[in-house]
Formats: C-alpha cells, structure tokens, sequence
C-alpha cells in the first residue's frame, strides 16, 4: 500500500514538474521569437522582458515590451506596452498555426515626434512595410522545423487606456488614446504572418494616434487658443501627410 503511494505520489510529482517545465519552455519560445524577429521586422530595438503561457488554458501575460525609435529620432522608446494579456488556443502554439482567441493590450505609452511632414511613429509604419513588402509577407518570418512558415490568427484585439506624450521624450501634452478593436485577423486567409500581423495592428495604432491629436487640438482650440491648438493639430498632419489623405478611419 506505501509503496502504491509512493509511486502516485512520484507520477503527480513528475506530472507538476512536466506542466512548468512546458509553461516555461512556452514562454520562452515566444520571448525568444519576439526578440529575435521582431527587431528585423521594424528595423528598431525591440525588448520583451517576460512571457508566460498556461499549456492547458493557453492564457497567458507579456511583461516589459518596449520597442525602440527609428533612426533620425531621439534614444528614447518610441512605445512601452507594459503588460500584454494573450488566451491562446491551447497548443497551437507549437505548431504552424497559432490561433490566438484574445490579445489586450493595456494602458500602453507612446511617445510621438514629429517635424515638417515626418513622425517617428510614420517612420516604423513605413519600416514595416518596407520589411512585409507591402503586406505581402518576408522572407525572413519564422517558421517551424520543417520549414513552414508560421502563421497567427487573432479573433480579438484590444488596446485600451492607451496615452499618447507629444515631444522628445515626452516632454509636450499627454494624450488620451481612442481606444482599438479589431477583429478576425487573418480568419479567412487561414492565418497571415506575424509580419502582417504586426502591419494591421500599427495602422490602426497609427490612426488612433492621429485621432487623439486631432481631438485635443479640437478641445485646446476651445479653451487655450488657436496657437496652442496649432501645435497640437500639427502632430496628426504630421502622420496624415506621409501618407496622404485621413488616417482616422483605420486601414
């Protein structure tokens, strides 16, 4: 009978020690995946400091995400995502074919530059196209073992409580964002690659951004005078110029 419990007891023991040693291993190849491709893609400094992933509910949270201004710009981080909630599909995620039910990005920070027509936030679009070919996908986005690339499909995602600061630094106002939701990305391709991914997300960024300059210059123009209004409203011509037309209704 001692001897029946102690083997149980030796299986539960294995069974604990097999559930962390895959959650870390999980995490470890997300952070892993991030830091090595994710600098290629917006040709910037990217740093996620943490990632933890359940194998068996697939929830999971990444921690410190910053991701580095485009050259001509300031040292400083053009944005800190502080923590990033996932609920992916359990176990997809060691395939070819991630399937992710949620992503919520909350109360992440973006500091905004801008001269004449250019903004740092402009530029790390622009690298990012560069890097997809137009959306259309690398050559250098990972793939599995056998050589297939790997591809994501997000059914939500959610930025909230999103701030923008204006100036180097952030040393101008602080903005608040409009908050984003996207839905069923990648869904009927039957998944688009991280590069992609990241493609569609940063526009909508990039058109939140703008709403929320146009909206304070609106709300300065009211209470602080034109020439205050001025300087703020330059901030969304800045991004809306590079690219032509209104950017606030998103890709």
């Amino acid at each position: 009978m001692k001897k029946t419990l102690l083997i149980a007891a030796a299986v539960v023991g294995l069974c604990l020690i097999g559930v962390f040693a895959l959650a870390f291993f999980l995490g470890g190849v997300v952070k892993t995946g991030v830091n090595g491709f994710a600098p290629k893609l917006t040709q910037t400094k990217v740093e996620l400091a943490g990632a933890r992933i359940s194998p068996f509910t697939g929830s999971g949270t990444l921690t410190g995400l910053v991701i580095g201004n485009p050259k001509g710009w300031s040292e400083g981080n053009i944005c800190s995502l502080g923590k990033i909630h996932l609920d992916v599909a359990p176990f997809s995620i060691l395939g070819d074919h991630i399937v992710v039910n949620e992503i919520v990005v909350d109360a992440p920070e973006f500091n905004y530059e801008t001269k004449l027509v250019a903004s740092n936030v402009g530029d790390l679009l622009k690298n990012i196209e560069a890097a997809t070919g137009g959306g259309k996908g690398t050559s250098t986005q990972p793939a599995t073992k056998d050589g297939k690339p790997i591809k994501f499909e997000v059914r939500r995602f959610v930025l909230t409580n999103g701030k923008v600061r204006l100036g180097v630094g952030g040393t101008g106002a602080t903005l608040p964002m409009p908050p984003i939701s996207l839905t069923d990305l990648g869904t009927k391709e039957g998944g688009i690659t991280p590069d992609q991914l990241a493609l569609a997300v940063m526009k909508s960024v990039t058109a939140s951004i703008v709403s929320a300059t146009v909206k304070a210059a609106a709300d300065i123009g009211k209470t602080g005078g034109a020439g205050a209004a001025e300087t703020v409203k330059k901030a969304g011509d800045a991004i809306r110029g590079i690219f032509g037309g209104d950017k606030r209704k998103g890709p």
